[in-house]
């Protein structure tokens, strides 16, 4: 006798309806891995067109109404609107009696925990804090990204296995955040998701102005590797001028960026000496290289022509700009040692989770 096929998603019995208030960027991709699940999403809300747009292509055939109307119609809602409407948002919801005691409330802020839903708490609701450690598009395509995403939970203790239950039904690993480590834990993934779309965007630009025709071509490969070997090893990741000690170097860049890009001196400049701490803390940078480095980087803070100064150095240290280093280079580790990183988002998150320009939605 054949063995039951398992069903569809489709064919199961819906066991929450679903709503979204904010459908930014990250709530329909959400509720449309929650439906794949079994869920069934019955209502969103959204101010712009484009929010209107991303709903319809998501989530079709789930009628946009308000958000009151939202939580009228629904078991689980998911509030997904940038962090600093969020609180006003709850307040108002909880005043105007649109929350349902027994009603799972679920916000995917990276910067709060439960907190900030008090007032819907107090009324009655369930809270949850699911933020996706993932960057979105507002396309089909961040469903799948969700697949071995990590979330950031912060949840009451007794609610603990509900909120673990839904992170896995979208495909995520929950990772257990304090209420009081939510804003560090949100700034440490600002610091590497959404610097780096600008530090990559800004190295592109620099590319095409030195006439390279292709810079998404040549960087993709090099950063590619960095990123593998940080995430593997740290700061023994660490290669480049600054790693090196090559003061005179870094003045030829600092140099060239007054010239052509005076808007990026600033970064560059606070990224090298941050650089260089990491690199003198972990043993990389030779402290009598490092004088001369950072003697560069103070005067290249103080006025546009300092950095043009050649800086002392051993022989071979000169002023001439270096190559970027790549995994063949003596100084790069081939085979870097250490456990891969477990990586977030976003903020809106990777984004982290971006937060969407249209309309107040997240």
């Amino acid at each position: 006798m054949n063995p039951t096929p398992p069903l569809e998603a489709q064919d199961r019995p819906a066991r929450l309806t679903v709503g979204v208030v904010g459908a930014g960027r990250v709530g329909p991709a959400l509720a449309a891995a929650l439906k794949l699940a079994g869920h069934r999403p019955v209502a969103v809300s959204g101010v712009s067109d484009a929010s209107v747009r991303r709903a319809a292509e998501l989530l079709p055939d789930v009628p946009l109404v308000t958000p009151a109307e939202v939580l009228a119609r629904a078991d689980l809602v998911l509030l997904t609107v940038p962090d600093d409407a969020l609180a006003d948002l709850v307040t108002g919801l909880a005043e105007t009696g649109a929350v349902r005691p027994g009603q799972l409330l679920v916000h995917t802020s990276g910067r709060y925990g439960t907190a900030v839903l008090d007032p819907a708490t107090r009324a009655g609701a369930l809270p949850l804090a699911l933020h996706p450690a993932m960057t979105f598009t507002g396309t089909s395509v961040d469903v799948q990204r969700l697949a071995g995403c990590s979330f950031g939970v912060t949840a009451p203790e007794e609610l603990r296995m509900a909120a673990e239950a839904l992170v896995i039904e979208m495909g995520g690993e929950p990772e257990w955040i304090a209420e009081s480590a939510r804003p560090l834990y949100h700034a440490a993934l600002a610091i590497g998701a959404n610097h780096l779309v600008t530090l990559v965007a800004q190295s592109m630009e620099l590319l095409a102005d030195a006439g390279v025709r292709a810079p998404d071509r040549m960087l993709g490969p090099l950063l590619g590797a960095a990123l593998d070997n940080a995430l593997r090893s740290g700061d023994a990741a660490l290669t480049g001028p600054v790693a090196r000690g090559d003061a005179g170097t870094v003045a030829a860049h600092v140099a060239e960026l007054r010239r052509h890009s005076p808007q990026s001196v600033a970064g560059y400049l606070a990224m090298a000496r941050t650089t260089a701490d990491r690199a003198l803390a972990h043993g990389l940078l030779k402290p009598e290289l490092a004088e001369d480095l950072l003697g560069v980087l103070a005067d290249a803070g103080n006025g546009p022509g300092a950095a043009a100064r050649p800086a002392p150095g051993p022989a071979g240290h000169g002023t001439g700009p270096a190559a970027p280093d790549t995994p063949g280079s003596p100084e790069s580790p081939d085979n870097p040692d250490g456990r891969d990183h477990d990586p977030d988002g976003p903020d809106h998150g990777p984004d982290t989770p971006d937060h969407g320009p249209e309309g107040g939605d997240r």
